[in-house]
């Protein structure tokens, strides 16, 4: 075991911020793809079941009817898609695409309990699921994700405040510095 861990330390693993810029890359490429499909009609037709009893989200088939609510959710993953990647550069737009992207898991999520068809009846029912709450089963990473990234923003931001207005005399590097042993867990000594 220590060979595979010496291995994955000399290729990178351990660089700073890796984890958080691949997921921070991957919630952007989920969001511009996810917001893709959802300007075509074989997309408002696959979203009927999930939008329609989705506790948060069924009032946009009301609001702005079967192909509104599919633009609507378009725009939305497209904002937060954005924010999210501007969030690079300025923090307090990525907080803002991930409080966006918390919203929208957690909407998704909330969708389970009331699917129909969602437990596979022919063994048993819950917690046989049939492939519709398998699909929505991944939200609840993606959520956790986008937690994970609004929690490294919110530090991010606050260090870069607090650096900039009690410590000017803090570099750019003394920051990322901070910021990198705030954000990140302990790391234990191998044996």
């Amino acid at each position: 075991m220590t060979f595979i861990v010496r291995a994955l330390t000399k290729l990178g693993i351990l660089k700073d911020d890796l984890d958080y810029h691949l997921l921070r890359a991957s919630m952007v490429i989920i969001f511009l793809f996810f917001g893709y499909q959802k300007w075509f009609d074989y997309e408002a037709q696959a979203l009927f079941p999930y939008i329609g009893h989705g506790p948060l989200i069924f009032w946009l088939y009301a609001v702005f009817g079967v192909r509104g609510a599919t633009y609507f959710l378009g725009v939305a993953e497209w904002l937060f898609g954005a924010l999210l990647f501007a969030g690079y550069w300025n923090k307090r737009l990525g907080i803002l695409g991930a409080l966006g992207s918390c919203f929208a898991f957690i909407a998704t999520t909330t969708i389970i309990p009331f699917m129909p068809d969602g437990w596979a009846a022919s063994a048993g029912g819950f917690p046989a699921m049939t492939e519709k709450v398998a699909f929505l089963m991944k939200d609840l990473v993606l959520f956790a994700v986008s937690v994970y990234l609004l929690r490294q923003d919110v530090i991010r931001a606050s260090l870069f405040g607090t650096a900039a207005t009690q410590e000017p005399q803090f570099g750019r590097m003394q920051v990322r510095q901070e910021q990198s042993q705030a954000a990140s867990a302990p790391v234990h000594p191998v044996e």
